[in-house]
């Protein structure tokens, strides 16, 4: 939803079909699908480095079509390290099909390179939604003749499923969160010398984690209960706003003498690495903006699929300073 009010703003010139439902979906082919749309479309979500410099990044005044032309030129070395092997128009479609399979074979992986398990019990993934109507992969996916989309799933260990399993501790949403954010707003006027013991500042320390393990949703009117549900959403959208570096170096698997883990391409391998940065906790003064922001997404969001609507009866949240969450009997 959030692509169609940037593309209305005209930050971005068109609406990305990236849904990152599609890449942590553990299904190969939505996560390929969700990584081509990156290349296409990387609107400043996509970087590609080599030798450390930058070679594919967020250009948005050129045709995608000569800038991945240009990246599969970059990439082919390393892909296809002896000189005709390939050639010819497909050349280039060749080579970022073989980014993508490494790529996704990468962010499956459950190498011990990518980190060690938080002791918290999973929340099923069952419990959030595992495809969205409006993905262009699912639409093209029914079109071609498939009556339903099939699960798969993300391995245990693997760095989607982590930062998956720190994304889903967001379990209200930022309408049922502000509620609760005011309470602890109310609570705060009354007693302001509390605010270090609700450890909204920090320290993010075993205390702070603890709090996280409780997935209760039964919600007790207690400050308490609060505190524990925004700190939650605090770590989830951390979890949805990181970034994910991944490091490929070539080598020659014979000369691979160490028990660094390994991904093959078709015709090279490569030891790789995976690290998440950018993970400095959301602040908890960020709420009440994130809140306004979500209510312009959505107001846009259903302006532009129902235009024929009345505004009064097409949005979901007012569009004044102050917010008000409807609730509408379904």
């Amino acid at each position: 939803m959030h692509q169609h009010l940037k593309a209305a703003k005209g930050k971005w010139k068109r609406i990305s079909k990236y849904c990152p439902l599609d890449l942590f979906s553990g299904h190969k082919q939505r996560m390929h699908f969700a990584l081509m749309s990156l290349l296409q479309e990387s609107q400043n979500n996509l970087k590609i480095f080599k030798n450390g410099e930058l070679i594919y990044g967020c250009r948005d005044d050129q045709e995608y079509l000569s800038d991945l032309n240009e990246l599969a030129c970059q990439l082919k070395p390393f892909f296809f390290p002896s000189n005709g092997l390939i050639g010819g128009p497909q050349c280039p479609k060749t080579i970022l099909k073989e980014l993508i399979n490494v790529l996704t074979s990468t962010l499956l992986s459950t190498s011990p390179d990518t980190g060690r398990p938080a002791n918290m019990k999973p929340i099923p993934v069952s419990q959030g939604r595992n495809y969205c109507e409006a993905s262009h992969f699912c639409t093209e996916y029914l079109q071609s003749g498939k009556h339903k989309m099939e699960s798969a799933g993300l391995p245990k260990g693997c760095i989607l499923y982590k930062m998956l399993q720190a994304q889903m501790l967001d379990m209200l949403d930022i309408e049922g969160l502000h509620p609760l954010y005011r309470r602890v707003e109310k609570y705060l006027e009354e007693c302001p010398e509390e605010r270090s013991t609700l450890l909204l500042d920090g320290p993010y320390d075993e205390t702070f984690f603890e709090r996280l393990k409780d997935l209760s949703l039964e919600d007790d009117g207690s400050v308490e209960y609060a505190v524990t549900k925004i700190q939650q959403y605090r770590v989830a959208m951390t979890a949805k706003d990181c970034s994910i570096m991944i490091a490929l170096s070539p080598t020659v698997q014979e000369e691979c003498f160490d028990s660094r883990p390994l991904i093959k391409a078709s015709r090279s391998s490569f030891m790789y690495s995976v690290s998440i940065l950018d993970l400095d906790l959301k602040p908890y003064e960020n709420i009440p903006y994130q809140y306004k922001r979500d209510s312009k997404i959505v107001n846009h969001y259903l302006k532009s699929i129902q235009p024929q609507e009345e505004p009064s009866t097409s949005l979901i949240f007012p569009e004044s300073e102050d917010c008000t969450l409807l609730l509408h009997q379904v």
